[in-house]
């Protein structure tokens, strides 16, 4: 992803920081952020459609399952809101890509003394490449786009740690430079990866 991408996106999250302000707030009003976390591992569920060989009519639509593992850490700008980064590992079957980003969560009820709380959350990020080696002489020469939105539940009181089940969609974009074959000048593969991703994990 772009630079100026991430600069937008940062911006964007930094204007709904600010608009959680009570209007009577002053700037020099003495404020704290708490730290916070979410740590969840889980699987991305999805369905794969390729044909049978180069050049074929014929396709193959399999069923894929991939373990994920994602971290938030962030601060806790407003009793509903808080913003950070995100660093995963995603152990698709053709990469092992590490997604790092942005990323939001939002509680939709205000905080209170009961055990369960209904959140949404939205990452943006890239796909690195750092962890990963081919073994069948295809070179994932770079990732690319990942976004990741969703909603979950977090069961536990406010300001306690607590469980987390969450349900999103993943879409990272990567590309593979293959090994030429024949009279080929350039065989590149560009891949997008569409997922469910179903997480559990804590918060704190």
């Amino acid at each position: 992803m772009k630079p100026h991408y991430i600069l937008c996106w940062l911006l964007l999250l930094s204007s709904l920081a600010k608009a959680q302000l009570p209007a009577a707030e002053s700037p020099l009003t003495e404020r704290t952020y708490p730290f916070v976390n979410y740590t969840e591992l889980g699987g991305l569920f999805g369905r794969v459609v390729y044909p049978t060989f180069a050049g074929s009519p014929n396709e193959v639509v399999e069923n894929k399952l991939s373990l994920t593992l994602q971290t938030f850490n962030g601060v806790q700008v407003r009793p509903r809101l808080a913003v950070g980064g995100v660093v995963g590992i995603d152990w698709y079957a053709g990469a092992l890509l590490m997604p790092v980003g942005a990323g939001v969560r939002y509680d939709l009820a205000r905080p209170n003394q009961k055990n369960v709380n209904v959140f949404a959350s939205a990452d943006v990020g890239y796909g690195l490449t750092w962890l990963n080696k081919s073994s069948t002489g295809n070179d994932l020469t770079r990732g690319g786009l990942m976004l990741n939105p969703g909603i979950g539940l977090r069961f536990g009181k406010p300001n306690k740690g607590a469980f987390v089940m969450s349900v999103s969609y993943k879409r990272q974009n990567a590309e593979a430079a293959k090994p030429l074959q024949g009279n080929d000048i350039r065989r590149d593969e560009s891949r997008v990866y569409n997922r469910l991703a179903v997480r559990l994990g804590m918060s704190f």
